[in-house]
């Protein structure tokens, strides 16, 4: 439901920053007071756009209170962003090991010592930052923009009290326009997790593609395929009288992973079906079958030269037994290939497999703020130590081989 009569009644909708070109900012309850046509103007071919952000903001998870902010000049929409509050537990980053056992320990005892109050710029829920620049817009008004944007998003960050403001997974082509500007306005780069990005350029059959990979990685695959002879699979874009059993698959395969990220592995009540429905024809399910059995899904997001693995949930032990992660992604890359799509995105985590099938890693970046001036001194300071590659397992070890092969070069 549309949220745009009730926008000048709420109280955050007013005025918070302005700029001499009369340009003025506002916070909104949501990203629905945006028109739909602005925000595909200015972020086409998104797939986590306009329809997929409403979909998420109708429930979102307890931990998150979502809004965006909206920057206007005289001749409309100029920028915009969604906005998630939470608290934050700085020692997020961390995978175990012996100092995130100590953190633990210290925020069983001193739970606001390691729990801050932040709010981000972007969405729990997309892969990338979705900050939106009118396309309208010349060169000198977009800094423009940015500015008033940032000034609304900071007081808006002071009015809830919040320590930390965060511009979530910013990708390389946003930092080149935005990194300047937060830079300048005291933010700290912090890695990010990357995405895993398979380029099928010049791959134009699945032989093609196999090629491309190891002799050991293609002797397993072909493998895999052959014991994977019973597995069905049916190409779907909806999920009616699936969303129970798609719900429990993806719920089983989180408590599985050896990673884990807190509220931000949480999803909006009935995410499946809501954007299945939201996103008619830019979503596809595969549902992987084992004599009958719904044993594994995949969630893909179709966008005009890329497809998006967005979530894939299995059935253990069966998924296991048949392989299913393996033969998901060939089944992936055979339908990008199908429908003309030249990239495969898998997203963040479990980068041994994505590397091992030939992805290749597009970096993103937080831009981090602390109020207080010291304390983001120190923030400063300790961004490698909060890098999330840092202490991801599989990047770790992937960065141990690459140092060996150097060495022994």
């Amino acid at each position: 439901m549309s949220l745009d009569g009730a926008v000048a009644g709420w109280p955050g909708a007013m005025p918070l920053a302005s700029v001499p070109s009369a340009m003025s900012a506002r916070i909104v309850p949501s990203l629905s007071a945006i028109a739909r046509r602005d925000w595909d103007l200015a972020r086409f071919p998104d797939s986590e756009g306009w329809d997929y952000l409403g979909a998420c903001a109708a429930a979102p998870p307890a931990a998150f209170r979502l809004s965006a902010a909206v920057v206007e000049d005289r001749e409309g929409f100029a920028a915009g962003a969604p906005l998630f509050a939470l608290k934050y537990r700085l020692d997020t980053p961390l995978q175990g090991g012996a100092l995130g056992r100590v953190c633990d320990a210290v925020a069983a005892r001193l739970p606001g010592l390691l729990e801050w109050r932040m709010l981000g710029v972007g969405s729990p829920f997309t892969e990338r930052c979705p900050v939106a620049l009118s396309p309208r817009l010349p060169v000198g008004q977009q800094a423009q923009a940015m500015d008033s944007l940032l000034a609304a998003v900071e007081a808006e960050a002071r009015r809830q009290g919040a320590s930390l403001v965060a511009f979530k997974d910013l990708a390389p082509r946003d930092m080149a326009w935005a990194g300047p500007r937060l830079r300048a306005a005291g933010y700290v780069a912090v890695e990010s997790l990357p995405l895993a990005v398979l380029d099928l350029a010049g791959a134009d059959s699945f032989d093609a593609y196999l090629a491309r990979l190891s002799a050991a990685t293609r002797k397993d695959v072909r493998r895999k395929l052959k014991r994977a002879g019973k597995v069905t699979v049916d190409w779907r874009c909806s999920i009616a009288g699936l969303e129970t059993e798609i719900a429990a698959l993806y719920e089983e395969t989180r408590a599985q992973s050896h990673v884990h990220y807190g509220d931000f592995e949480e999803l909006p009540e009935r995410y499946f079906e809501r954007i299945s429905e939201a996103m008619q024809g830019r979503v596809a399910f595969a549902c992987y079958r084992v004599d009958g059995v719904l044993a594994a899904f995949n969630l893909l997001f179709i966008e005009p030269e890329r497809v998006i693995d967005k979530f894939l949930g299995m059935r253990y032990p069966l998924a296991r037994e048949n392989d299913l992660y393996a033969v998901s992604w060939m089944e992936n890359v055979r339908f990008c290939q199908r429908i003309g799509r030249r990239y495969l995105q898998t997203g963040q985590t479990a980068y041994a497999s994505k590397l091992r099938f030939g992805s290749a890693l597009e970096p993103l970046t937080l831009m981090v703020k602390h109020r207080n001036p010291v304390l983001n001194g120190a923030i400063r300071l300790a961004a490698p130590l909060l890098s999330f590659p840092r202490w991801d397992p599989d990047l770790r070890a992937a960065a141990k081989r690459v140092a060996t092969e150097r060495a022994g070069a």
